[in-house]
């Protein structure tokens, strides 16, 4: 990604020596600024200059745990399943004996889960299902969704294929995702 930024650098007028001035000067070039500093002292320069980004924001606090046993009151537990609902084995079993996944119920959510269909086809039929989660989380921010590597263990998917379907998610504060995920996405 390519950020442009214009910066503007005032030389110091109650300084003998010529300082450079500003907030924006990394990710400057040293004949930028060697350039600056050669003007007479009351001189204003500007420059449109490229800026690269240097620090990526940190999405630590964010990850999903690996192993979930229990929940806070206030956080939900997101897993893949069938449409069918038969939460049988890997995450749908867990949510179904411990955190009020519905048999029968493959979508939505249920107790303290919500279910993510990701067995009937390929990635693309799962969009759907995991932009009408990232609503849901967005229109519930006192509630916390600890999203598992859906589609990523019976599904057969890869977090390759699943991950990016998360994009729009990694705005949303109150979902967290698999460190997998994150790996894929920043």
């Amino acid at each position: 990604m390519k950020v442009y930024c214009r910066t503007i650098f005032l030389l110091n007028l109650h300084s003998k020596e010529k300082e450079l001035h500003t907030s924006h000067a990394v990710g400057l070039s040293k004949d930028c600024i060697n350039a600056t500093l050669r003007l007479p002292v009351a001189t204003s320069v500007s420059f449109a200059t490229q800026i690269r980004p240097t620090m990526k924001k940190d999405y630590s606090n964010r990850i999903t745990p690996e192993y979930i046993t229990s929940l806070k009151s206030n956080e939900i537990f997101v897993f893949g399943s069938n449409l069918a609902g038969m939460h049988g084995g890997g995450a749908a079993r867990t949510a179904r004996l411990y955190f009020g996944a519905v048999m029968g119920n493959g979508d939505g959510s249920q107790g303290q889960s919500y279910a993510i269909p990701t067995m009937q086809g390929g990635v693309e039929t799962i969009r759907p299902y995991v932009d009408k989660f990232i609503d849901y989380a967005k229109a519930h921010p006192e509630q916390t969704f600890l999203v598992t590597p859906i589609g990523c263990g019976i599904a057969g998917f890869t977090p390759d294929e699943i991950a990016p379907l998360f994009k729009d998610a990694v705005s949303v504060e109150n979902i967290h995702l698999p460190q997998s995920f994150w790996e894929k996405l920043v």
